[in-house]
């Protein structure tokens, strides 16, 4: 086994042995139940299997241990069915599709040279306490693989938990989260609160809270069992009394056997590595092709690399020379911050084959912090002339400059203080593996992760260094410009040396996966152009803002004393167990639902509901809790992003935070600004134009309602569309039957919030409740409307179907919108991804879209002779600033460029129309 990449859930082999033993049963359920179906060409069900295989790749890879073994239940009989005849007596029999993969998991196992314990009589969690309870015994370290609470009694005294699917150490704190006492007196505590799972009886009445209280105030069971007659609360304890045999039964049930005479000894757990040929063969027995490829590329890396500091200018210029001939590197900067806008660059890495890459740290003069060393202060290059010797390489149209969130790094060198560089032409990895669905699983949640040590490890078996290691023992993290300097080499020309390998897996299966044009024409081109929107920022005016968070101040003032005359009382509006108890204790208002902790839910849903029956105070609450996030999240917190070297803010784009394509905003998000309310929308008059200029916005009208009538092929609404007409006054008439000139605005507004709910896969609760009207009301509502438009019903459903057949959905340019849990058997899951099934073709062919408008409008401006600065994208909104005296002129440009993006690339059968608005700031704009 590869001992030389350990992770924070795995201990270390040192001076003490340390044994790994892996819950293997409760394993297997977890993979069946949380992975779709996945079968085997003959039709064998295997998605257990791969799961579980995935898992025992990732231990072998992960752990540093001598010793190892997967341990499984045998049977559903064991020896606590002797004492208590009714234990586990209620559990289903295995699910027919997991049957058949019990013994294929045993041959994974086998395959990867892992002893595969099992035995008749006893559960696996007593094979697990026998062997803890002996290798504790020889003063070693046991770490149990698993999540499982029963096993929670053995944490403790060189004996520890990891949950591999969570990425989640269980110590004995978080027993106490979970027990309420140590793991000495777990025993007690399940004995007492019984197990519904297992069917151990336990005492009725008492669950793990009150059983927690008794054992901490009595000490142990048998204590609490004597004494129960001193218990003052008559129902409890009577049941102590009634029950005190079956708690001492329990107490036989829950506890594990330690002295198990197990089937192998202790040292036949030492670990021998797999044989590769033999893992292969299972592998492609089991038809697990991503699984192969991931274990091929383990065996092919190099098992070392070589990292360069690069301390002079002739080594230097020998690596640029390389890179040169080569024509392609891998790229990455170091920098003192993690703001692109304001960091100074203080060190630099390049990547010209797998395995060869070096560091270049920077010195910046006399007032920057050398690096520290462990002896003398190392050699720096003077900043200015490493630059001067980088940037023609940087700049060279002959080589490609390959990064990982490369917008980062050109942004950073873009600036004057780290040279002004422009660096062209690139390629980034973490756009390909978005691009491709490659990105990562994160900790099972089903969300894909694109960061490098992710892919690193995913895709190359590789565990990148932590940040943390760089720190040195028993050190704070401490900032990159004092890390000494060698393990700044290795970290640094790693991330480099990553890049490129990833590279060279992600490039050559672009084309075979049928999405280069995605890439080449709406991901890679886009990259300069977010650069130049991210380093112009927008021009924003703090007095404004500062006006606004003194009214806001005194406005919530004056709500909270409204909101305490109602109540009659002083209370912190902010806390939702002091909210709950004036609304429904002392007020009495109906509706009260509780949450997972027991106590009443205060959240948005419920007080707009109190609201809309006519109670006063919750609506109260509502506008103030509107009101304060408005202040604190927007006007009191915008100035400090005021970059105060240009008195703009700087957002940042994310290129990979959405499935769909669409672009998310951060630091800060300028994307979520509420423009519903009067407050709201006077956020965006502090967001103003330079002097000499205004802000032009030019935003797409219902351009997911219009493609929608394309993709789903509704006539009505296309004409609807060409015809210029009311697009919710038509869908109002025809789905309720009301003639245009007989329309009310309260009709329209429920034909609006069908049609924009419908995209979203909305259901009649959530109609209902945005309607304000009675679920079979709503109702009604979808299904007139789908009766009048069934066309759009047929193309959810066979959207739906295709998403589940396939595991993606398409837009209209070719991207793959992929849906992990469509076929979950969770129905949440499952509900959630088919929504999101119908909702992708529709925002991510818009999304596309004005991806395809960005990118052409720089040209065009640039054409046209016009110095236009396109500032912010906000969905289907673009931003720009515009000189006064060539508003028209850039108006009508960049609406003709917006409406005319999708082609030729797609025929839309519907027209694309852009509104334009003009003004100061961005509130008049728009």
């Amino acid at each position: 086994m590869d001992t030389s990449a350990a992770t924070p859930g795995l201990v270390s082999e040192t001076a003490r042995p340390h044994y790994v033993l892996v819950d293997g049963s409760g394993y297997i359920f977890r993979y069946f139940h949380g992975s779709q179906p996945l079968n085997r060409s003959d039709g064998t069900p295997t998605n257990a299997v791969f799961g579980f295989t995935k898992m025992l790749m990732k231990l072998i890879n992960d752990m540093n241990a001598g010793h190892c073994a997967v341990i499984f239940d045998r049977s559903r009989y064991s020896f606590r069915n002797e004492i208590y005849d009714q234990y586990k007596a209620q559990r289903p029999n295995a699910p027919e599709d997991l049957v058949p993969q019990f013994p294929l998991i045993r041959d994974a196992v086998r395959a990867f040279n892992i002893p595969c314990i099992e035995m008749e009589g006893y559960e696996a969690d007593d094979l697990i306490a026998t062997y803890a309870t002996m290798a504790r015994e020889r003063s070693a370290d046991v770490t149990i693989l698993s999540s499982d609470k029963d096993l929670m009694q053995l944490v403790g005294h060189g004996v520890r938990m990891y949950d591999p699917a969570k990425d989640r150490d269980i110590d004995e704190a978080e027993v106490i989260g979970k027990f309420g006492v140590g793991p000495e007196k777990v025993i007690d505590v399940q004995a007492l609160a019984g197990d519904s799972s297992d069917n151990v009886p336990g005492v009725p009445g008492i669950g793990i809270k009150t059983a927690a209280q008794l054992i901490t105030e009595y000490g142990d069971l048998d204590t609490l069992l004597d004494r129960a007659g001193e218990i003052r609360q008559p129902k409890r304890r009577q049941n102590l009394i009634d029950h005190a045999d079956m708690a001492r039964i329990s107490r036989q049930l829950v506890t594990l056997k330690t002295d198990v005479p197990v089937p192998e000894p202790l040292d036949s757990l030492a670990v021998t590595a797999p044989d590769d040929a033999v893992v292969l063969d299972f592998l492609r027995a089991q038809e697990f092709e991503s699984l192969i490829r991931v274990y091929e590329k383990r065996t092919k890396m190099p098992v070392e690399s070589v990292y360069e500091l690069v301390q002079d200018l002739e080594t230097l210029k020998a690596w640029i020379s390389e890179a040169d001939h080569l024509g392609t590197v891998g790229f990455d900067s170091e920098t003192d911050s993690l703001n692109a806008r304001q960091a100074r660059v203080i060190g630099l890495s390049l990547a010209t084959a797998p395995g060869r890459a070096c560091y270049i740290p920077l010195r910046h003069g006399a007032k920057h912090p050398d690096m520290l060393a462990e002896s003398a202060p190392p050699q720096q290059i003077p900043f200015d002339d490493a630059i001067s010797c980088l940037k023609p390489l940087l700049a060279n149209p002959g080589v490609l400059k390959v990064g990982h969130n490369i917008k980062f790094d050109a942004l950073v060198m873009a600036q004057p203080e780290n040279g002004g560089v422009k660096i062209t032409p690139v390629d980034d990895t973490m756009c390909l593996a978005y691009v491709m669905g490659q990105g990562v699983d994160h900790r099972g949640t089903g969300v894909a992760s694109y960061a490098l040590d992710k892919l690193s490890l995913g895709h190359l078996a590789h565990a990148n260094i932590p940040y943390e290691a760089l720190c040195g023992k028993g050190k704070a993290q401490i900032p990159f410009s004092e890390v000494a300097l060698d393990r700044a080499r290795d970290y640094a020309a790693e991330d480099a040396d990553m890049t490129l390998r990833l590279h060279r897996q992600f490039r050559p299966a672009l084309p075979r996966s049928g999405l280069a044009t995605v890439y080449e024409t709406l991901e890679r081109p886009l990259i300069p152009v977010l650069v130049a929107m991210e380093n112009d920022g927008i021009k924003v005016d703090p007095t404004i803002l500062r006006t606004m968070s003194e009214d806001f101040r005194g406005r919530i003032r004056d709500q909270e004393a409204e909101i305490h005359d109602l109540a009659n009382k002083s209370f912190n509006i902010g806390s939702p167990k002091q909210l709950a108890e004036i609304l429904f204790d002392e007020m009495k208002l109906p509706g009260g639902k509780k949450n997972s902790t027991g106590g009443y839910s205060t959240g948005a849903n419920v007080l707009e509901d109190l609201a809309a029956d006519g109670h006063e105070l919750p609506a109260r609450v509502l506008d103030w809790r509107q009101m304060s996030k408005l202040k604190s999240t927007y006007t009191d917190a915008l100035v400090g992003d005021i970059n105060p070297a240009t008195g703009r803010i700087h957002t940042s784009y994310s290129m990979t935070g959405a499935n769909t394509g669409r672009l998310s905003s951060n630091t800060p998000n300028l994307q979520n600004i509420p423009v519903r309310t009067e407050e709201g929308r006077k956020i965006r008059t502090a967001f103003i134009a330079e002097p000499g200029h205004v802000l032009l916005s030019v935003d797409y009208s219902q351009i997911e309602l219009r493609l929608l009538a394309h993709i789903a092929g509704i006539d009505s609404l296309k004409q609807a569309f060409y015809d210029g007409i009311d697009i919710h006054a038509q869908t109002a008439s025809e789905v309720f039957d009301v003639a245009l000139d007989e329309m009310t605005p309260d009709i329209r507004r429920n034909a609006k919030a069908i049609n924009f709910g419908i995209i979203y896969g909305i259901s009649a609760f959530g109609l209902a409740r945005q309607l304000r009207c009675t679920r079979d009301t709503a109702r009604n509502y979808i299904h007139a409307y789908f009766e009048r438009y069934p066309g759009i019903r047929d193309y959810m459903e066979a959207t739906k179907g295709k998403a589940r057949k396939m595991g993606y959905v398409e837009t209209l340019f070719g991207r793959k919108v992929h849906l992990s849990r469509i076929n979950s058997p969770k129905h949440t899951d499952r509900a959630f991804s088919e929504r999101a099934a119908v909702n992708a073709p529709i925002q991510g062919t818009a999304a596309d879209i004005i991806k395809r408008a960005m990118i052409r409008l720089p040209q065009a401006l640039d054409r046209a002779g016009l110095v236009a600065r396109m500032l912010l994208q906000v969905h289907d909104e673009l931003l720009l600033e515009v000189l006064e005296d060539e508003l028209d002129a850039t108006s009508n440009l960049v609406r003709n460029v917006m409406e005319a993006a999708p082609h030729p690339a797609i025929d839309i059968s519907v027209p694309l129309v852009a509104d334009v608005g003009s003004g100061a700031n961005w509130a008049d704009a728009h």
